[in-house]
């Protein structure tokens, strides 16, 4: 065997290693977004200096991992990391964005007090006009958006949240760490994305979207009418259930 073949041999699994620690951090940090194309094998294996075995060995690896996806003839390319969501639990994004690997970051877009409106009522299934607090939020997993939210909260009923900016925190778990809710509600629907949500989820107008709507009460007074919108390709809905007895 001559000495360059035992070098590559001896060195194959730390560039093997280079390789995938250098465009797992090029993923997760954002700089290459969904969509990204990956350098072709032979960019690769100029670059690294080393054989197109071992660079397919590293994106093959970081395929299985659902970091990138490979076309046959088009090359490789960064996949928008997709979550799971339990149909029937009330859950914190942040949980969804951080069984990712990704890191999560919240963000107030609007928050305004008034005066219940007739599609208010509606919402969130009010027989009375009251005062409400309108907000919508942005959750992003690394870069790039995650989930845009739209949130009413019956003042009534949580008086205190009147108060609260929701700059530091969101508002589904400051509601859940401070009101016992005793019944939800969930909706779940396919829509096209409208200018407004293709801009906050940084997707083409008219792309599909999923919509999970929520109402909380609780002893019977409603507590908030939520809307999550996700770019449907980036999440899924999972119900796991066992059949009724008799």
């Amino acid at each position: 065997m001559s000495m360059a073949g035992t070098v590559e041999a001896e060195g194959g699994g730390s560039l093997h290693q280079r390789i995938l620690s250098d465009i797992s951090e090029k993923i997760l940090s954002g700089a290459w977004a969904p969509g990204h194309r990956i350098p072709f094998e032979h960019e690769l294996s100029t670059q690294y200096n080393c054989s197109r075995m071992t660079v397919n060995k590293a994106l093959s690896q970081l395929a299985k991992a659902g970091l990138i996806e490979r076309r046959r003839r088009s090359g490789s390319f960064v996949r928008r990391p997709q979550s799971q969501a339990a149909v029937l639990e009330i859950h914190d994004i942040r949980i969804e964005v951080e069984a990712l690997g990704l890191p999560y970051r919240y963000e107030r877009v609007m928050r305004h007090k008034r005066r219940s409106s007739a599609g208010d009522r509606a919402s969130l299934e009010l027989g009375l006009a009251g005062p409400v607090l309108a907000l919508e939020c942005g959750h992003f997993a690394g870069e790039r958006p995650f989930a845009h939210e739209q949130r009413l909260i019956n003042l009534t009923a949580v008086p205190e949240a009147a108060d609260e900016e929701f700059l530091a925190i969101a508002p589904g778990p400051w509601l859940i760490g401070r009101v016992p809710w005793s019944e939800a509600e969930h909706r779940i629907r396919a829509v096209a994305a409208d200018r407004h949500i293709a801009a906050a989820l940084d997707i083409e107008a008219g792309a599909p979207c999923l919509v999970v709507e929520r109402r909380t009460w609780s002893a019977e007074h409603p507590v908030t009418h939520v809307r999550f919108t996700y770019a449907a390709e980036s999440h899924t809905l999972v119900a796991r259930f066992r059949p009724s007895q008799g």
